[in-house]
Formats: C-alpha cells, structure tokens, sequence
C-alpha cells in the first residue's frame, strides 16, 4: 500500500494525535504511560510484516475475509418506483454483517488483542452498547485465552439479551452498569476507572474510533480493512469507484473504515448517518447535527452538551448508536467539508430495517438501518448510472425482540 502523499486526507493524526482541533489525549496521569506505551507498540507493529502477517491470516481463514459486495437489484428496483424519469442509482452493500460473530467489530478486536499480546498483557476489559463489540472481543479473548470482563449499561444489557448470552457462552464475564442513563456512554466510563485501577495488567479494547490516542488512528487503521477490500472489488466487478458511500455512525469506526481509503479520491463522494433518535428538537444521537466541542472519554470531539457543559444523553433505537460524541476523524471531516452528515430518525430507521427484510432477504442491524434510511432518501435523486456503495455493519438477530416491541408484535 503506497503511503499517502504530504497532503493527504489520509496523512493524519498529527504526532500528538490531533485530527485539525480535534482528538489528543486527555487521560489521568495514571495511565499517560501505558498510553504512550501502546502508541510505541503500535508504531512498531505497523512496521513489522509478521503482525501484518498474522493479522491477515486471522482476518481470512478465522473471520471469513473478504466479506462480499453485493449489488441490491430488488431494493433498487424499488427506490426506483418513486425516482423521476431517468434517476434511481443503483444500490450495492459491503457485507461486513457476513463476519464472523456477525459485525465488523471483529476486524478491530483481531488487531487490538494481537497488541495486547506483544505488550504482555493478561486480562482484557471492553465496553459495549449494542453488545457486537463486546461478543467480538469475548470472542477474540476465548480464541487466545484471555480473561474478559465487557461493561454494559443495565438498559443494554436488558434491550440486547442474545448478545449478552452470547459473551457469556464465550466466557466473558458481564458487569451491568447502573449509572446514568445506563447506556454505552456510562459503560465506558466504567471501563476506564476499571483501567485507571489495573493499569499493570489489562489491556482496554476500545470498540470505536475514538478516546485517547493512539485509540481513534489505530481502530481507523484495523477497519480500513473494509475500505481497501470495496475499492478492489468494486475496480474488479464494474472497473470504477463508487460516486457514494454511505454508512452508520455512533463512534464511527465502521465508518471511517470504509471512508478512510476512499479520502483521497475527488470523485468519490461519503455520507455518515447519524441516529437522530425521536428528533433533534427531543431526544437523539447526533452529536455532529446537534452538538458542539468538548472533551469526553480522553479527546476532543463533537458532544451532546448543555449550556454549562455536561454530557447530555444520547438516545437511539440502536444500542450501539447512541452515544453522546463521535470519533474525532469524523469532526474534523466535517469542519474540512471532506465528508458531508446527515441524520436518520428511530422510525426512518425501523422502515428501513423493515424495506430491506423485504426486498433483499437480509436482516440489518439497526445501526446500519440508518444508513439504509437515508439511502432510501438519496438514491431515488440520482442519476441511474449512479452506484451508491452502503455498509452492512452488522446483523439482525441482536435486534429481532427490540424490533418486535417497536411493532407491537408478541414473540
């Protein structure tokens, strides 16, 4: 892979982990040294063909990568019912729910857990909202015989019970989190004293591209997986790049991987979907839409606060997208114009869900599902020989009974 030029959009962090204003690292004395540390080991694994080596051997024989691309005829097909004459782009999906433990949280976790091992560290701690995160590094740890504890808010933990079950048939052990609104935000925060208080052995595997550098560079890099392999293929199946990509954010980490080898190509036009809850004018996730700059869980990015500066509460449909801030690289994207936002709402996303079960025999997650709302807007305004490339971050099954109480179906 050619390294980017000095002017690259991809030529970033900065040294001290600055995306423009955004990003660095705001973390307690105690853990400065480990911090620095893990930035030291990351700069050398990067530069070791055996880390590159093993880690592309799990990706392909343990994960199941490359996970397909797949054009959506049927659902193109239907957008195209409501299009003007001669628009209605085509619609194609990177299949990163195909992975194995059905996410791609599972990249990141491969890269983070080989870190782990090079640094000697014996216990693995993660927090997770959506619970993929946490299955991929329950996962992860069972494969290299680690212990595992996964923090949870108490509200997770009861809206994704198949995702729990699954971390604890790995092994993990699951600690709810009571506090707050007992969601992903506060499911962090306990990770992070858990960390502060047992920096000598453990290992934090953060599940987005966000917190403290080194954090936000090296998810971006372990997800940018899917980003080189939906270049390739889309060269290889149609001989161009796509004019769209459009992908789900919370933290934002499935989506500055598929973004990120795409930055430096003009042509090439990206759409992150954030989750705009019931509105933004009542409760929702959209940090980048409705919030500002401050400082949260070690960096400086886009946050839902008030006027005094406390962390307001995010709220999605999705477990995974309803945090309160968002991965650095994306604000700087959006103050570089680089990248343009938008947002989705609960029942934009949940007709989404529904649209795509329909025509296309597939059952997104409800993250991606907002990436699928606002396809489901865009695609009927451009031109027919348009391609429109979304991430399928992640599956259904997780979301099936959260589903069925939204529709007022009895299981």
């Amino acid at each position: 892979m050619n390294a980017p030029a000095p002017n690259s959009y991809r030529n970033q962090p900065d040294e001290r982990g600055h995306f423009g204003e955004f990003g660095g690292r705001y973390v307690a004395e105690t853990l400065m040294p480990l911090i620095l540390e893990l930035e030291r080991e990351y700069r050398r694994a990067k530069a070791d063909p055996a880390f590159a080596a093993e880690f592309d051997d799990l990706l392909e024989h343990y994960v199941g990568r490359p996970s397909p691309l797949y054009y959506a005829p049927r659902l193109t097909e239907e957008l195209r019912k409501t299009a003007p004459e001669g628009k209605g782009a085509q619609v194609w999906f990177k299949r990163d729910e195909l992975n194995h433990t059905g996410a791609h949280k599972i990249n990141n976790c491969v890269g983070q857990i080989l870190l782990a091992m090079r640094m000697g560290k014996t216990r693995i701690i993660a927090e997770t909202g959506a619970g993929q995160h946490g299955v991929a590094t329950a996962t992860v740890c069972a494969r290299f015989g680690l212990p595992c504890v996964i923090y949870m808010g108490a509200v997770d933990v009861a809206r994704q019970q198949p995702n729990v079950f699954r971390m604890k048939l790995l092994g993990a052990e699951v600690i709810p989190v009571e506090s707050g609104a007992k969601t992903l935000k506060d499911a962090m925060n306990e990770a992070l004293r858990d960390w502060v208080a047992h920096v000598h052995d453990t290992f934090y595997i953060i599940g987005t591209a966000a917190g403290p550098h080194p954090y936000p560079e090296l998810v971006r890099d372990f997800q940018s997986v899917i980003g080189r392999e939906a270049r390739a293929q889309m060269l290889d199946r149609i001989g161009r790049l796509p004019d769209l990509l459009v992908a789900a954010i919370g933290g934002g980490s499935n989506a500055i991987g598929l973004f990120h080898p795409f930055l430096d190509d003009p042509s090439v036009k990206m759409l992150g979907v954030e989750a705009a809850g019931h509105g933004l004018d009542k409760l929702h996730a959209a940090s980048l839409a409705g919030g500002r700059p401050g400082i949260l869980h070690g960096n400086k990015t886009y946050l839902l606060q008030d006027d005094d500066g406390q962390i307001l509460e995010g709220h999605s449909i999705s477990a995974g997208l309803d945090y309160p801030g968002i991965g650095p690289e994306h604000a700087w994207l959006k103050e570089s114009g680089r990248v343009d936002y938008t947002y989705a709402t609960d029942v934009e996303a949940l007709d989404a869900f529904q649209l795509l079960c329909r025509t296309e025999g597939i059952i997104p997650a409800l993250e991606p599902s907002h990436a699928i709302a606002a396809v489901e807007r865009i695609a009927p305004t451009m031109d027919r020989d348009a391609i429109i490339l979304a991430n399928l971050c992640g599956r259904g099954d997780k979301d099936i009974f959260s589903v069925a109480e939204h529709l007022g179906v009895t299981l």
